[in-house]
């Protein structure tokens, strides 16, 4: 939060209230979560990376990447709706989820993960596959799209912000010390709010998210991801990596996002390709899979059967 700014307790604790209980969930969503990807890990350049799958190898490859300090669960109520019709893959950066931490971090490490996650996925058994990247996952998949494009289907880009050079983003603040150690999960849960701060309404997929973003350690519970991931991390400008992208790219972002003014939104539609599609999801925020998930699922789908893609 910004120095000096206070939240309200919706927002800044938004599952306190439940004192550690699980709020009740819709059946779609019970649903979705009974169809259990495989959750395998592979090698990456000496870290373990978490990696979850669902449906046949050999159909279509759909690769979903997650944004900072998330993990693949966030896709899990997701890529279920998928599963049908795609091989579909989420994984956790390494950092991240239940991935290993590393000593160093960079965008080309994290391009180069994603082809591996994929490939370890079967996911190009039937040509290339498409990549969906939520926030800072589009700025590894932008890289990718620029230097390794041809290894690519295509790109959809969910709320993944490309600033003008003056107004870019360089990262988080650096971290100088350990994730914190609460003594219970509920206490835990009660601390845990989205980021950039938000409201939720779907409060049993924060609840879901929550629980899968922190492990029991000694004294308590923490948080899985590594706090010292930033700390020499370097960003590239965007913008240049969006217009030298060689696949095709689609936008896709909450039309209430925080993070998207009309000054960024048609400076990002100046970069991309003549004729890339463009979304906005009605009624959502930064975190669009939370906020509309169904609308979300819907909007991707429609995408994903009208779009006319090489194999």
């Amino acid at each position: 939060m910004a120095d000096g700014q206070t939240l309200p307790p919706e927002i800044a604790a938004p599952l306190a209230r439940f004192n550690g209980e699980k709020p009740e969930a819709p059946a779609w969503f019970d649903k979705a979560l009974a169809d259990a990807p495989e959750r395998t890990f592979f090698d990456f350049e000496g870290a373990a990376i978490e990696l979850l799958t669902w449906g046949e190898v050999g159909k279509p490859g759909l690769l979903l990447l997650h944004g900072n300090g998330a993990s693949a669960d966030w896709w899990t109520f997701i890529a279920p709706f998928f599963a049908q019709e795609y091989r579909v893959a989420a994984f956790s950066w390494s950092g991240m989820g239940r991935s290993d931490w590393r000593k160093a971090y960079n965008g080309d490490l994290f391009a180069r993960e994603s082809f591996a996650a994929a490939e370890a996925a079967g996911l190009y058994a039937a040509g290339k596959p498409v990549f969906v990247a939520h926030s800072f996952g589009g700025f590894p998949t932008m890289l990718a799209a620029s230097k390794y494009g041809d290894r690519m289907g295509a790109a959809v880009l969910v709320d993944s912000v490309v600033r003008p050079p003056e107004r870019e983003w360089r990262g988080p603040p650096r971290r100088v010390s350990a994730n914190r150690v609460y003594a219970t999960l509920p206490e835990a849960l009660a601390r845990f709010r989205l980021a950039p701060p938000q409201g939720c309404d779907n409060l049993y997929i924060a609840d879901w998210i929550a629980r899968n973003a922190l492990k029991e350690v000694e004294g308590g519970w923490t948080w899985r991801f590594d706090p010292f991931m930033w700390q020499a991390f370097q960003m590239e400008d965007r913008g240049p990596l969006l217009s030298a992208a060689t696949c095709p790219i689609a936008m896709m972002w909450g039309d209430r996002s925080g993070l998207i003014d009309d000054e960024i939104l048609a400076y990002m539609q100046d970069l991309l390709p003549p004729g890339s599609p463009q979304l906005a999801i009605p009624d959502a925020d930064h975190h669009v899979m939370i906020d509309q998930p169904l609308a979300f699922v819907g909007a991707l789908r429609g995408l994903l059967a009208g779009w006319r893609l090489e194999p």
